[in-house]
């Protein structure tokens, strides 16, 4: 451990004052200790001199443990200590301490210290825990005899408290005069050291921080001495360092801000082709790491389209411009604009413009016209020939013309079903349909629902069957919309099951809401068309659907309303045995919640 000046000074004197001090606490304490012990010794040795005499004249028979007992407490309480009077035998006739009940149960006391020293040298005392009163105590003990003989032994025994007091008290004062000679030491080796180590330290510490890049920091050196010169150098050289750190940090943070803040990537690459920057947006696109600095871009990027662009960049004197898509699980489109940088020949800068929302709006726009275009074709074109070959009918045929009359009205309701269809499509997913979300009980809706379907059913032989328990809790839903998407999909039923077929209504507890079922017995729907069944214009078999007078957007009308109200649609199906169209609502106390 490497250890300053001040610490050096510091245990320099502490450890000769710590060697001197600590030995003389200790040798007081022991000289202390013995004497307070002489002392009370003697105190009680004249006290139990007092005892002896009483013990001596004392005219009950040895075997009156009772009046012995009295005799010890009565000393005892004048005495001011434990008294015990003990026979020759070691039996114990009384204790002030001891209950006479409980003398009986005494250990026999031939053997203690005290009492073999008073036996064989007329005195004796002895220091230790007493096990009966549960205290260190210093006994001391005298022989007492009756009629010229000896009788037994008196003991006096007293608590040390008062020279653990005092023990305790001139510990505490040698600890606190310890304490304050090292708190005065300390500060007379601090206030010597202070004017050396000070500057030094200023100057260290200062050096530091602009060593760290805070050159802010300042030593504010003063006087004359070769310190104050180095210290005000530094201050100098800071100072010179903040300013054009200062106006390269502005350039930096303004660049690196309208970077960040770019919706477009921009990817910099140096002579050798590795990556030099990316922002925030380029890193997310191309799912760049964490350590993207420094490393060829052909190891993070892995699209040899890109590389090529990049490549071409870096030897043209344009700009190249490139469309490519990236990406496995979702496909992105990127239009790529990269040029060589004038100033680091081999570098290139690119800029990345995401447009595969635009290219896919697109590709919806066109297959949208082509589908629009396609549908209203067929009975814009059989209006038309219906209507002039009415016009000959008439002068040639009237009989017939009832017939081209009929064709015309149904290729126009078909026009009127596609325009309306459109329009509630269009209404929908700009958000201008209005929906009144409300509480729904299913078995009602339901069955006002299917009302509207049952005449075309009844008329094609299809039975249809309402399965929906009444104990349901309600939904949340608009009960125009929801009228529309079970109209719609019993609908397709009707148009598609053959006769004899059953359509059936009802309804389950799904994960968070209920889950609506309308499942018939029909023909089914082979695996590869379920995923696309919600698309706009898309049909199974496009000539029946058009015979049954569908226009293609009944089940992304479906679709596009399930989601409005926060649920979701799902088929499923299986060929020849039938098929079942499903969606899900929340409850309405989840969505009063």
């Amino acid at each position: 451990m490497k250890l300053g000046v001040r610490s050096k000074l510091f245990f320099m004197a502490l450890v000769p004052l710590t060697l001197s001090v600590v030995p003389a606490s200790v040798y007081l304490s022991s000289v202390l200790s013995a004497d307070l012990t002489e002392t009370v010794r003697s105190d009680l040795f004249v006290r139990l001199h007092f005892i002896e005499g009483a013990a001596s004249s004392f005219g009950a028979s040895l075997e009156d443990l009772g009046a012995w007992d009295r005799l010890a407490g009565d000393l005892g309480h004048r005495g001011e200590a434990r008294v015990t009077i003990i026979r020759r035998d070691g039996i114990v006739l009384g204790d002030s301490k001891v209950s006479l009940s409980e003398l009986e149960h005494l250990e026999n006391h031939a053997d203690r210290p005290e009492v073999v020293q008073a036996s064989s040298e007329g005195q004796g005392s002895s220091m230790r825990w007493s096990k009966t009163i549960k205290r260190r105590l210093m006994y001391v003990a005298l022989p007492f005899q009756r009629n010229g003989a000896l009788a037994g032994f008196v003991r006096l025994a007293k608590p040390l408290t008062e020279v653990e007091r005092a023990l305790g008290r001139v510990r505490m004062l040698v600890s606190v005069s310890t304490v304050i000679t090292l708190a005065l030491a300390t500060i007379l080796v601090l206030l010597t050291s202070r004017r050396l180590s000070t500057s030094v330290r200023r100057l260290t510490l200062a050096a530091r921080r602009m060593a760290a890049g805070h050159l802010e920091a300042r030593t504010r050196a003063s006087g004359r001495d070769e310190l104050a010169e180095l210290g005000r150098a530094l201050d100098h050289l800071a100072a010179g360092l903040e300013d054009a750190l200062g106006t390269l940090r502005k350039e930096r943070d303004l660049l690196a801000g309208v970077l960040e803040g770019m919706r477009e990537g921009v990817l910099l690459l140096d002579q050798q082709g590795r990556v030099a920057l990316a922002n925030t947006t380029l890193r997310a696109t191309l799912l760049l790491g964490p350590e993207f600095v420094g490393r060829p871009l052909s190891e993070l990027a892995h699209n040899p389209e890109l590389e090529q662009l990049v490549g071409e960049a870096a030897c043209a004197s344009e700009p190249v411009s490139g469309e490519l898509e990236i990406g496995d699980l979702q496909p992105r489109r990127l239009l790529v604009r990269a040029a060589a940088l004038p100033s680091e020949p081999g570098g290139v800068l690119a800029v990345f413009v995401d447009v595969t929302e635009l290219r896919r709006l697109e590709t919806m726009r066109r297959d949208f016209v082509a589908n629009a275009s396609h549908e209203l074709r067929t009975p814009v074109a059989s209006v038309r020939s219906a209507a002039e070959t009415l016009r000959r009918a008439i002068e040639t045929q009237p009989e017939d013309a009832a017939e081209f009359v009929e064709m015309i009205e149904r290729n126009a309701a078909r026009l009127q079903q596609l325009i309306e269809d459109l329009l509630d499509l269009s209404r929908i997913e700009s958000r201008q349909y209005q929906l009144d979300i409300e509480a729904l009980r299913l078995d009602d809706v339901i069955a006002q629902s299917v009302a509207a379907s049952q005449d075309r059913a009844d008329a094609k032989g299809l039975h249809i069957t309402l399965a929906v328990d009444p104990a349901l809790p309600p939904v949340c839903a608009d009960r125009r919309a929801f009228d529309q998407i079970v109209t719609n999909l019993v609908d397709n039923a009707v148009k598609y099951c053959p006769a004899g077929a059953t359509v059936t209504l009802s309804a389950e507890r799904a994960e968070g809401g209920l889950r609506v079922l309308v499942e018939d017995t029909g023909p089914g729907i082979a695996p590869e068309h379920l995923s696309r069944l919600f698309e706009r214009f898309y049909r199974v078999d496009a000539g029946r659907s058009r015979a049954l007078g569908g226009t293609g957007l009944g089940l992304s009308i479906v679709k596009h309303l399930v989601e409005a109200m926060h649920g979701q649609v799902s088929v499923e199906s299986t060929p020849g045995k039938g098929s079942c169209f499903s969606f899900t609502l929340p409850l309405a106390k989840e969505i009063a919640a």
